[in-house]
């Protein structure tokens, strides 16, 4: 039986981990389906990860090519059940830090990576934190939406960032349960292709916690897109005018959300890369 060997490199921000993979001109793994991804992604038979992060160029991509002249780079994201992901807030730091410890772009100032929910800004803070330009969130319609978890339900609010979420307030974090199902919601037909659910509680003024189940992963250590749809619907919800920013608390450390006032959302955390190695396909 024939094999093939893939490099990997894994990383993490605020414990939400990956296996990026080297792909520059998407012809080494353009087979890279939703089968290899769930062997990688095993933390027991694979390597183990929250998802995949395949680097590969906007022009050899062709979810990429539209974004060409604005970026270099295009963040081709598998979740760890191997469903496609449109963005992930803590999955692009981790990308834009692999590209710098590669050389792999020029200058720190700012690195633009393209993703399927557009063109996303990172910038490179003195702390050696990373800040990401995500866009504005916003509310798609849900009135009497209601999230279940645990036996239990709460009312919640809906938030696109690039992806869909729901965010609901529990009084306990652990009020949603082991969280080792994927939440159920109503009415269904508000998220046709899934949902992110974060559970939140509040831990002083612009100050959350919260944990999340993510969708085509389970639960995780932390969400970027999450926390900040969290801190704008928190925002929204208590009408706290911007600019302002949120401290999220996640399982995996702390994520830093600011609202400007032009609408758009940044994120900024950590991003760091921890080991490296070989896997036969």
């Amino acid at each position: 039986m024939s094999t093939r060997t893939l490099q990997w490199v894994k990383g993490h921000g605020t414990e939400n981990d990956f296996v990026l993979v080297l792909d520059p001109d998407g012809t080494a793994y353009a087979d890279l389906d939703a089968t290899i991804v769930r062997e990688l992604c095993d933390r027991r038979r694979g390597i183990g990860a929250d998802g995949v992060l395949r680097v590969v160029r906007t022009s050899a991509i062709d979810d990429g090519r539209r974004y060409a002249d604005a970026a270099e780079w295009f963040m081709d994201y598998r979740n760890a059940d191997g469903s496609i992901g449109e963005m992930c807030g803590n999955g692009v730091r981790v990308f834009v830090r692999f590209l710098l410890e590669r050389g792999m772009v020029e200058g720190t100032s700012e690195v633009p990576v393209a993703t399927r929910a557009g063109v996303k800004p990172v910038r490179v803070e003195s702390d050696g934190q990373l800040t990401v330009g995500m866009g504005p969130a916003t509310f798609p319609e849900s009135t009497g939406l209601t999230i279940s978890a645990g036996g239990r339900s709460w009312p919640a609010v809906a938030v696109d960032m690039g992806n869909p979420h729901a965010v609901a307030m529990v009084d306990d974090l652990t009020d949603p349960g082991a969280l080792l199902d994927p939440p159920v919601w109503t009415p269904a037909e508000v998220f046709p292709k899934g949902v992110n659910a974060e559970f939140v509680v509040r831990r002083g003024d612009h100050h959350v916690a919260m944990r999340v189940h993510e969708r085509g992963v389970g639960e995780t250590r932390s969400c970027g897109t999450g926390a900040c749809a969290v801190a704008a619907s928190v925002a929204a919800a208590d009408g706290v005018g911007t600019p302002v920013t949120y401290r999220v608390d996640v399982p995996g450390g702390t994520l830093s959300i600011g609202l400007r006032a032009d609408g758009e959302v940044e994120l900024t955390g950590p991003a760091v890369l921890t080991v490296h190695g070989e896997f036969d396909l």
